[in-house]
């Protein structure tokens, strides 16, 4: 049996939520601390337009179309604050066509760089342990099984996203809001649909981080709300609900109840599908009192289900921190690699578990895009099967 991480919550404390900010079916909501987290910096370093692989095992690589930015981490181990270099921008060499893809190779996801910085590319980090979920396949020799599967497994995985300058109205929305002082992160939505959460340890970092949001990765379902849906509400606080305001004192009392009121409503509705849902934790790196770790969601079908990566310090408190949705056929992908991966990849005694049949498991795999793992004997019969069942 596959051996689960312990599950665990985001747990965003630190972090105050200020009233959010409206452009088109664009929503961003500001997260502000009250004192920054000491000892963390983070930088961006911006790439060329490269494909990219990384190794990720012997046999394995994980391939991206694009990796438009790196972070790189700066920290100190006694805890004292710590500078940021600032951004750096790779021009093209001169003479180089601009139809050709230089191919961009780094060594893996997380890369020390120094003593005390280390460099990762954000997002790509969360989505390959996205893809590689489960990715050697069966562990078994189960008969339904092509050699394919049993001998490479999961080779090759492919999954699209989209770059945040294709969804429509970002662009703007970060040209005209404002950064509040001490922010230090921002929910993100999209016809108020839950599209990412991005968090770093100080201020000037979030400023100097704050257009990358267009640089970022997005599902196909944040995509097409962006393209399909219209310009969402912005909610209007109504101070006389606080009782009459008849001074300065009143209206400031008045004010501050309102923004706790939208705080919490913002905390456990709008954002309770992130913050509410048990994550698995792996951790990839440690750097000193700090550690970088991805996080899995349990995969519920008709559910948000949101994977990341997070760095947190020696309390768990969140330093940095980059979600990205999954769409509903991404979600039912990982429920059927979880659900096959949890009874050895046995088809029976999974689809016994799921509620299904034997056949019905295999077209559901089938249509999910895994229907090479299968034997093409085995497919044909499970589609007839399916076939006599329906008459």
């Amino acid at each position: 049996m596959t051996t689960v991480p312990p599950a665990f919550r985001l747990d965003l404390a630190g972090l105050d939520t200020r009233p959010a900010q409206v452009w088109g079916g664009v929503r961003l909501v500001p997260l502000v601390r009250d004192e920054p987290v000491e000892g963390l910096r983070l930088r961006q370093e911006l790439y060329e337009d490269e494909f990219a692989t990384v190794a990720v095992g012997r046999r394995y690589t994980y391939s991206s179309s694009y990796v438009p930015h790196g972070f790189v981490a700066d920290w100190s181990g006694d805890g004292t604050p710590a500078a940021a270099y600032g951004t750096r921008l790779d021009t093209s060499s001169p003479g180089t066509p601009p139809e050709l893809v230089k191919v961009h190779a780094p060594r893996r996801m997380t890369k020390r760089a120094d003593r005390t910085r280390l460099r990762f590319l954000p997002l790509h980090l969360a989505l390959e342990g996205y893809l590689s979920l489960h990715f050697g396949g069966p562990s078994i020799s189960w008969e339904q099984w092509s050699e394919h599967a049993l001998r490479r497994g999961l080779s090759p995985r492919a999954e699209e996203a989209y770059g945040g300058a294709q969804v429509r109205g970002l662009a703007d929305a970060l040209r005209q809001f404002e950064i509040h002082p001490g922010q230090c992160g921002v929910v993100l939505y999209v016809a108020d649909a839950l599209a990412a959460a991005f968090v770093v340890p100080h201020p000037d970092d979030y400023r100097a981080l704050h257009r990358s949001l267009l640089l970022d990765l997005y599902g196909e379902l944040i995509h097409h709300y962006g393209v399909l849906s219209t310009p969402v509400p912005d909610f209007r606080a109504d101070l006389r609900a606080a009782g009459p305001v008849d001074s300065p004192a009143a209206l400031r009392a008045a004010v501050e109840q309102q923004e706790r009121a939208w705080a919490e409503f913002h905390d456990t509705a709008m954002a309770g599908g992130l913050l509410d849902a048990d994550y698995r934790r792996r951790t990839v790196y440690r750097l000193d009192r700090f550690t970088l770790s991805r996080f899995l969601p349990d995969f519920r079908p008709k559910r948000e289900n949101h994977i990341g990566e997070a760095i947190t310090d020696e309390d768990g408190r969140i330093a940095y921190l980059k979600s990205f949705r999954l769409s509903e056929s991404q979600v039912r992908r990982g429920h059927l690699l979880d659900r096959l991966a949890a009874h050895d990849w046995h088809l029976p005694a999974t689809a016994e578990a799921l509620g299904l049949t034997e056949a019905q498991l295999g077209l559901r795999l089938e249509s999910a895009g895994f229907g090479a793992l299968l034997r093409q004997d085995v497919l044909d019969h499970y589609r007839r099967h399916a076939r006599t069942d329906g008459r």
